[in-house]
């Protein structure tokens, strides 16, 4: 299929490069980085090979989420956006761009999101998870109560708010002390980022907010297999619910989130998220420097899908998502 849009693709300015090391073999590094420091070269021959049109832009990971200074994220984050805006100003017809967001500090994310979405057009934001502030063990999850501004802007920006995997910090990883391998992509991330899209949902955020955009990657984390036993619990016990969200939290999962297919190549697991959620919030992505854009394309090119759920997914939803001119 030509005309493949991506919304998980990355890069990195060289005040983040370092955060991507270590999520593959050191012998990697010298083609990750490359990767990661280029946008208008191999990435470009790559989108051109594989019938990609449109990637939108995101910093890597955890980069601005993991500096301690809410200052100094803030910095990093506008200089990050910046540099971004710039690539896209020269490949508009090829690129746009997720904001990077200092949510150490909820005036300066929700000013930066302003920022980002009126004044350099950008599509939406990307955050890699929780934020750390002051302490390394301070974590910042976004269900709390001191989001409610941002949360309301973000609403009221249109602006979908991608939240992207990271590891948790090493006072909560005692589970996998032993097991490294099970860090990162092939465990942690996705466990990581689903709890915290079901403390998004169940703290009412969408019933206050019912207009919010949220993206998960990697065929949602996990949720669409496990939604209904999250919700049905132990279903022959009447016990209350225990937080504050008004509907089932799978009703949240097909109302404000979208999927994507980042770095998740398996047709099985795209059928559940489909049938779950529904083709129309289902969006192709490669997460490329990390995942190779030919692996994504081939494998969505040949999917036993229908080639009109193909088309909405590879392209159509992105463009109804973020309104793009193409």
């Amino acid at each position: 299929m030509n005309g493949k849009i991506g919304l998980e693709e990355h890069f990195a300015i060289e005040q983040t490069l370092q955060d991507s090391s270590g999520f593959l073999a050191d012998d990697c590094w010298t083609e990750l980085s490359a990767r990661l420091m280029d946008i208008h070269d191999r990435r470009l021959r790559e989108m051109d090979a594989n019938g990609m049109e449109m990637m939108i832009l995101s910093l890597n990971a955890p980069a601005v989420q993991a500096i301690l200074d809410r200052h100094k994220a803030d910095e990093i984050a506008r200089r990050a956006n910046d540099f971004l805006a710039e690539q896209v100003a020269r490949r508009p017809d090829r690129f746009q761009a997720f904001a990077a967001l200092p949510m150490q500090d909820v005036d300066l994310a929700t000013r930066e999101l302003e920022r980002c979405m009126k004044e350099l057009g950008f599509k939406g934001a990307l955050v890699n998870g929780f934020s750390q502030l002051d302490t390394p063990d301070n974590c910042l999850y976004y269900d709390a109560p001191q989001y409610a501004a941002f949360w309301a802007q973000a609403e009221a920006l249109d602006a979908p708010f991608y939240l992207h995997p990271r590891n948790p910090i090493p006072a909560w990883s005692q589970i996998y002390q032993g097991h490294p391998w099970l860090m990162g992509p092939t465990w942690a991330f996705g466990q990581e980022t689903a709890v915290h899209a079901l403390r998004l949902m169940a703290s009412g955020l969408f019933d206050r907010h019912p207009g919010l955009k949220i993206i998960l990657g990697h065929m949602g984390e996990g949720l669409p297999y496990s939604i209904w036993r999250v919700d049905n619990r132990n279903g022959w016990v009447d016990a209350p619910k225990a937080y504050p969200a008004k509907k089932p939290l799978a009703e949240y999962l097909q109302q404000n989130f979208w999927l994507t297919t980042s770095g998740n190549f398996r047709t099985q697991t795209l059928i559940d998220a489909m049938l779950e959620v529904g083709a129309d919030r289902i969006l192709f992505s490669t997460d490329w420097p990390f995942e190779n854009v030919d692996h994504a394309a081939q494998w969505f090119d040949a999917a036993s899908i229908s080639e009109a759920d193909r088309l909405k997914i590879g392209r159509t939803n992105a463009v109804n998502l973020f309104k793009l001119k193409l």
